[in-house]
């Protein structure tokens, strides 16, 4: 790459954050909603509408106006929506709920990323709210941080579930654990996606979790066929199971943790068991991953302090080391995804010999 080409990369950093916001601030104001409902606004229509300054609402359009995202005439001076306008709901709905994820969880943490990196700790998180800890902690504590990951986190868990249950195999008849099951909605899906029979599912992790689990499995009409067991994997995981499933967990943490729980799974399986492993992983090739372009500083500036997605290869390496053997190892079809995707999720199957 030349000097030249170098320089104009480091402007795309440069603007990030501002093009970022500029366009949400665009959502957030109601611009987009009041140009849907009246296309041709002029900047004085839309500022009466959404209760801004004319002129600071044009400085705001001129972002989305150069990127297409929104026409404007320069003859009457309205505005319309353009490429916007081409978005279905469902599309618009996923990326919003994202960048608002973004915003509330991330963008404001990162600004302490170095210093994170530094201490071990979620320093954006101790300076903004005054708590020490990590996210999934403070989402407990701090409601906007929990509204906002718990709206991304039902939408993403709905399209995964499906693709992930279908590229898993669950016997008939297993009793199965769900390992950080959060509130029960994978046990649930476990036993509605499998098209396995005869199936019992208990949901491990932390015990203030019961009684939202119980809740939904009572509501979700499994009760019989759930349990919820409150722990902690780092020091106990009950065992004679015959599946276990650790989804949106093991990447969470650095290798040392992570082959910890690795030990504790193989633990809890019953010879012969299986672990299926759901993930956000890196493409080998890493010029090619979306994944890479967040989820570092994400895991290390405002989430934990640790861990972050991994290769294929690494998570079988590590597979490995804990004594399984790896049976499957597939991720999704690039081809496939939202072009907005950020993560690329990877399936790994292992068995514990017999």
């Amino acid at each position: 790459m030349s000097a030249e080409a170098t320089l104009a990369r480091f402007r795309e950093y440069m603007v990030g954050p501002a093009r970022f916001m500029n366009l949400l601030s665009c959502f957030e104001l109601g611009v987009v909603d009041a140009l849907r409902a009246e296309p041709g606004l002029t900047a004085a229509g839309l500022g009466a509408a959404v209760g801004a300054k004319p002129d600071a609402i044009e400085q705001l359009l001129f972002l989305p106006v150069k990127e297409g995202f929104i026409g404007h005439d320069p003859a009457t001076g309205g505005y319309r929506l353009a490429a916007l306008a081409e978005l279905t709901d469902l599309d618009l709905r996923r990326v919003l709920e994202f960048m608002d994820k973004i915003k509330v969880t991330t963008l404001r943490q990162l600004f302490w990323l170095t210093e994170s990196v530094q201490t071990g700790t979620v320093v954006g998180l101790r300076e903004l709210y005054g708590f020490d800890g990590d996210l999934y902690a403070a989402m407990g504590v701090h409601a906007e941080l929990r509204e906002s990951w718990s709206r991304l986190m039902d939408t993403v868990t709905e399209r995964i579930d499906p693709w992930f249950f279908q590229n898993i195999d669950v016997p008939s008849g297993s009793r199965v654990l769900d390992l950080a099951g959060n509130t029960g909605l994978g046990a649930v899906h476990t036993l509605t996606l499998t098209g396995a029979t005869g199936l019992h599912v208990t949901t491990f992790d932390l015990p203030d979790k019961e009684a939202e689990c119980l809740k939904n499995f009572r509501e979700a009409g499994v009760a019989e066929q759930t349990a919820f067991v409150g722990g902690d994997v780092f020091v106990s995981v009950p065992t004679g199971f015959d599946v276990v499933l650790v989804k949106h967990f093991l990447n969470m943490f650095d290798k040392s943790e992570a082959v910890k729980i690795l030990q504790a799974v193989h633990a809890a399986l019953k010879p012969g068991g299986q672990v299926h492993i759901l993930v956000p992983v890196y493409t080998e090739d890493l010029t090619q991953s979306r994944t890479v372009d967040y989820y570092p500083a994400f895991f290390l500036g405002a989430a934990i302090a640790q861990g972050g997605p991994q290769k294929m290869s690494t998570f079988s390496a590590w597979l490995a080391e804990c004594g399984f053997t790896v049976t499957k190892a597939i991720t999704q079809d690039l081809a496939e995804l939202p072009p907005d995707a950020l993560p690329l999720h990877g399936i790994l199957t292992a068995a514990k010999p017999a």
